[in-house]
């Protein structure tokens, strides 16, 4: 009885060093997860004109809202983050003063997120 009991734990120990040294397919050793891919990639030049009928001390935050809503319109998206380049570019003249037309690079990830960059 002894010796099938230690014949039956080094069975269990020879299978579990198998699978340690065998890594999973797909996940290797020190492989970083993939980066979502981009199904989308599209400039846009988006006008900011309806922010000058709006308080001054409102505009450039009713600029980053109609921002937002341009493109949740056109790439059909609820998620819509900016960059923080795009952010400081909006704020760059304070809050009476956002920019009259901005242009805009958006992509789109395959979960339906959009993130703006400031386009170059």
């Amino acid at each position: 009885m002894a010796t099938e009991r230690s014949k039956r734990s080094k069975k269990v120990e020879v299978a579990e060093e198998e699978s340690k040294a065998k890594p999973e397919p797909g996940k290797e050793e020190g492989a970083k997860p993939a980066a979502p891919a981009h199904l989308e990639e599209r400039t846009y030049t988006v006008p900011l004109s309806e922010t000058r009928y709006t308080p001054y001390y409102k505009r450039t935050s009713r600029a980053i809202k109609l921002i937002r809503n341009f493109f949740t319109r056109h790439m059909k998206a609820e998620n819509v983050t900016f960059t923080k380049e795009l952010n400081e570019a909006m704020w760059e003249n304070g809050i009476r003063n956002p920019p009259r037309r901005v242009k805009i690079r958006a992509t789109k990830d395959d979960e339906g997120n959009v993130t703006l960059y400031p386009a170059e």
